[in-house]
């Protein structure tokens, strides 16, 4: 039974301290969309986008109305474009992210995943068409995101996919050099990507799931720092246990959610990713976490020991909850979309170099970084390479979403708007890599990776 007690402090935590449904994501299958003609393949995937998810938003609107619970975001996630489409006879890839667009302003939602490949032991020629589509597609779609998967622990890196991915990050940015270069906001470059990632923007359905599903993606920072205040000076399994009870809630509520949409919509219940995701909206906010947890900034010693203490507990507490916890899961530390993150950058507190060491025990990665528009594409090939190597080594999800802006040097500030908010421009290590980035081929996968 649910006490009247409980039910008062989830209304408490919806109310005052911006917890949120922050999505729900329909993971649709096109394997069934396959077709020699471009035309013809584009046709079906938009009629199945459309007929499947035609009442995902209203259906959202309306368990946030019944039920009180803010559902922030409607969203599609489909398969790996390069392998629905590996049988279309077409130049480029850009029409398909064009139709993909037009589906998802057609149904209402904000973002539509799935423009990928997965290329973590090698390319297809369907992979380079992808990759080599990525950047006009980016340009030129509102809606749609990207991703490529170019390690993972039990094939190693990619390294030919990670220079190419650099390359794509450069040529989007130029070619939204208007926007500041906020095309790379909408694309991601993982190591182990997972199948029913419900955020973006690297969400994709994974050929592994079914026809469809209902993932949601839960986030309450601000109610991890409310529940904080009450235990302040306390010891550490104090903190860890407030955390884990509160994370149980959280994912309590986006369980109610998730199997509500998938009953109303029809469509199997996939997994609920319990994700401390911040907004640049104030008390919404990971860093604050860390600050309520005794640090001066992020940044500060002891940040990477708090991020994990974090990230563990929020995962300790959403399994008890759910027994479909999947996604990413975790605490993520994005800059742009963190007003406590942009501040410890400002203060000088936060580094690249620090994010990446957090990265080691968080979710999921180097998140929505600015860095100076000409920073030389090797130097990001580098960073990728490095944020791989920590998902590689340690069997866990990293990934990059990095936005060299154009034009704008260290210090300067990196305006996108909206959820992704604005990021200080940070410093990229200025040394080089090129000799060591240009060696190509493949990194083997580590030793622990054979399991068998």
């Amino acid at each position: 039974m649910i006490s009247i007690y409980e039910v008062q402090e989830t209304i408490r935590m919806i109310s005052e301290a911006n917890l949120d449904v922050r999505t729900i994501t329909m993971g649709i299958s096109l394997l069934d969309c396959a077709d020699n003609s471009p035309e013809a393949f584009c046709a079906k995937v938009y009629d199945k986008i459309v007929r499947k998810a035609e009442h995902l938003v209203r259906v959202g609107d309306d368990i946030s109305r019944e039920y009180g619970i803010p559902v922030v975001n409607k969203r599609v996630s489909v398969t790996p474009v390069a392998i629905a489409a590996a049988g279309c006879k077409c130049g480029d890839y850009v029409e398909i992210a064009r139709t993909l667009d037009r589906a998802a302003s057609t149904i209402g939602i904000n973002f539509i995943g799935g423009f990928s490949a997965l290329v973590q032991k090698g390319l297809t020629p369907e992979d380079g068409k992808l990759m080599d589509s990525i950047p006009p597609a980016l340009a030129l779609t509102e809606r749609v995101c990207s991703s490529l998967n170019v390690a993972s622990t039990r094939s190693g890196i990619n390294v030919n996919a990670v220079n190419r991915a650099a390359r794509i990050i450069k040529d989007t940015a130029a070619l939204t050099s208007g926007r500041n270069s906020d095309g790379c906001t909408k694309f991601v470059v993982f190591c182990n990507a997972v199948d029913d990632n419900p955020f973006m923007a690297g969400a994709f359905h994974g050929v592994g799931e079914g026809d469809a599903s209902i993932n949601v993606g839960v986030s309450g920072p601000g109610v991890v720092k409310s529940a904080l205040e009450s235990v302040r000076g306390a010891d550490f399994e104090t903190l860890c246990e407030t955390v884990k009870r509160t994370a149980f809630k959280i994912t309590r509520v986006g369980q109610l959610v998730a199997q509500e949409a998938a009953r109303r919509l029809h469509i199997p219940f996939g997994v609920i990713d319990l994700s401390l995701a911040p907004t640049p909206s104030i008390g919404d906010s990971v860093a604050e976490i860390l600050q309520e947890m005794g640090l001066e900034q992020p940044g500060a010693p002891g940040t990477t020991a708090a991020i994990a203490i974090l990230n563990d507990s929020v995962k300790k507490g959403g399994v008890m909850a759910s027994s479909y916890v999947g996604g990413l899961s975790g605490a993520f530390i994005p800059v742009s979309e963190d007003h406590g993150m942009i501040e410890a950058v400002q203060a000088g507190a936060l580094s690249l170099e620090k994010l990446e060491a957090m990265s080691c025990v968080c979710s999921v990665g180097l998140d929505m970084i600015a860095i100076p528009g000409d920073t030389p594409v090797d130097t990001i090939s580098g960073i990728i390479m490095d944020e791989m190597a920590i998902g590689m080594i340690n069997n866990k999800t990293t990934a990059v979403r990095i936005i060299p802006a154009a034009g704008k040097k260290i210090g300067d500030m990196a305006e996108f708007g909206g959820l992704m908010g604005a990021s200080p421009v940070m410093e990229a290590n200025k040394f080089s890599c090129a000799d060591f980035v240009r060696r190509g081929g493949r990194i083997p996968a580590p030793i622990h990776s054979f399991r068998n």
